[in-house]
């Protein structure tokens, strides 16, 4: 129930459809760490696209399970839509010095797993958003095939992220 001004007089409105509830979920945290397996790939990309869409409004890093190389697909598509991640240097989550997240959004099972062992000792949310792993497709088709590849990844987690965090608006390719 919410108290709304109608007509002059107060009244109580109730709020059946749960907006109330949708936009308490959509609130931006304060701190934000996203996870994956190598932090080469989804976690660059998600860490990079809501730095993006907020600004200074919230800490936002991204860290892998494993230790990674830079992925030159990553910066590729993360540049047509005008995010540069090209200084991105992939590090794990055992090498994060600030731990206080509010949020971990793990985007692989293994980064999920390690998140959920780290809430043993920290009081954090975490959110499991399985996105596909890009660098799968290495290897086994052409170029313009991977890049769309991981155009597909960007464009899933860009709008996850709108969803989740209530900004509006797209990429732009």
């Amino acid at each position: 129930m919410s108290r709304q001004v109608v007509g002059g007089s107060q009244v109580e409105i109730s709020d059946p459809a749960g907006t109330q509830a949708d936009a308490a979920a959509r609130e931006l945290p304060s701190a934000i760490l996203f996870a994956c397996t190598m932090n080469a790939v989804r976690s660059v990309m998600a860490a990079a696209i809501l730095c993006h869409l907020a600004g200074d409004r919230s800490y936002v890093r991204s860290a892998g399970v494993r230790s990674g190389e830079p992925d030159p697909f990553t910066t590729v598509v993360m540049d047509e839509i005008g995010i540069d991640v090209s200084q991105h240097n992939p590090h794990t989550l055992q090498d994060l010095q600030d731990t206080s997240f509010d949020l971990i959004i793990t985007l692989s099972p293994e980064a999920h797993h390690q998140a959920l062992e780290l809430t043993r000792t920290m009081a954090v949310d975490v959110e499991y958003w399985p996105t596909l792993d890009a660098t799968m497709m290495l290897g086994y088709t052409s170029r313009e095939q991977v890049l769309d590849y991981y155009r597909g990844v960007r464009d899933q987690l860009f709008e996850k992220i709108k969803q989740r965090f209530g900004f509006e608006g797209g990429p732009t390719v």
